[in-house]
Parts: C-alpha cells; structure tokens; sequence
C-alpha cells in the first residue's frame, strides 16, 4: 500500500480535485482492503479483486484510485443505492466485506474541529484522523459472481432480434422466444428524440 499523501494525490488526479467524498472514499477503501487482508491490489493481487459501490459520487473515484478496480476492466461495479458503501469482494478466497460510512461521522467532525467554518475542510481534515470504527461500519457479507461478470470473462454475443445490436455478457433478453436487447424489451434509459437535435 502506499502512503495516505500518495493516494490523496492520486485521488486530486483522477476526480479533479479533492473534498472530504474523496478522503472518505480512500479511508472506506483501505478499510476494506485491509479487512480482506489485501496489501497490493494494483500490483500483484490486482486480480484478485471486484469492488461494488454503491453511489455515484466522488468517494466511488477514489475508491477506484486505491483498489485499482475500474469499470473498463471489468473489477468494479455500480450498484446504484444511493449509500457511500463499497463492498470489496477477494476472488482468491470468496470472501467479501461491505464497508459502509457512518453518518454520524460528520457530527463527530463538527465536534473535533468547531472552529472550521467550512463543513468540507471540517470534514476533510477529521476524516484523515478518524478512527475506522469512527468512520466506518462493515459487515462480512457473500457475493456471488458470476462467470460472466468477471474480469476477463469471454462469452458468445447475442445479436437483437430488433434493433440489430451486438449484446455481450449474457444481458440479453427472451420475450415470445426473441432475443432482444434491454433497451427493446422495455428497460431503456433512454428514447428516440422526436428530431435531431442541432447546435
């Protein structure tokens, strides 16, 4: 593992700037790294590892700073809760952590460092010293992955029976014996624009 400092720095990098979601992120990741016992999860235990979050906010960058876990790669995954949680699940062994921050750890800011005006800086600055159990509750929890969720996995492509589309990793789906997409079979986010939209 590297130096708090390091991975502050790493963190300002990646998300554009540092607040106290990104301390936090990087305390919750480290929490849980160090539960599963995981020491070098970029280095040569970065396969060991899937990471679920569950909120789409700055701590989810820095705990991809600190595991390593990116979704391109496939080794992290969002789960949208709306919780600043992340479970750390260790392929090698199964095993699985649920760290999840404790609200209660903003009044606890408030009541170490008053005389900070600025809720952020307050909080930056109590959650580097915070204890763990200050900051954090977790739980051992079990996370069943599934082949076609797991870094590297390779599976035979399904095409859309409508729009014609490639769907890879088993996310298709069969209504009347068709094979759609999610977006045809009613799950889009998303819907054809009555025109084409201009500058």
């Amino acid at each position: 593992m590297k130096a708090f400092e390091e991975y502050v720095e790493l963190a300002h990098q990646a998300h554009g700037h540092i607040c106290a979601g990104q301390i936090l992120g990087l305390r919750l990741a480290l929490h849980g790294l160090e539960l599963l016992g995981i020491e070098d999860p970029t280095g040569r235990d970065r396969k060991r590892l899937v990471t679920y979050v569950e909120i789409d906010r700055c701590a989810t960058d820095a705990v991809a700073v600190v595991t390593g876990c990116r979704l391109g790669k496939r080794a992290l995954k969002f789960r949208d809760f709306g919780k600043v949680a992340a479970t750390f699940v260790d392929l090698a062994s199964g095993r699985a952590v649920r760290v999840a921050a404790r609200d209660s750890s903003k009044d606890l800011a408030r009541r170490l460092y008053p005389e900070i005006a600025n809720k952020n800086q307050q909080q930056m600055k109590a959650y580097r010293e915070m204890a763990d159990e200050d900051l954090f509750s977790h739980q051992w929890v079990q996370v069943r992955v599934l082949p076609e969720d797991l870094p590297g996995w390779k599976g035979e492509k399904a095409v859309c029976a409508q729009c014609g589309e490639t769907i890879n990793f088993r996310r298709e789906v069969v209504r009347d014996g068709r094979t759609l997409c999610r977006a045809c079979a009613g799950e889009s986010y998303y819907a054809p624009a009555e025109k084409e939209s201009s500058q």
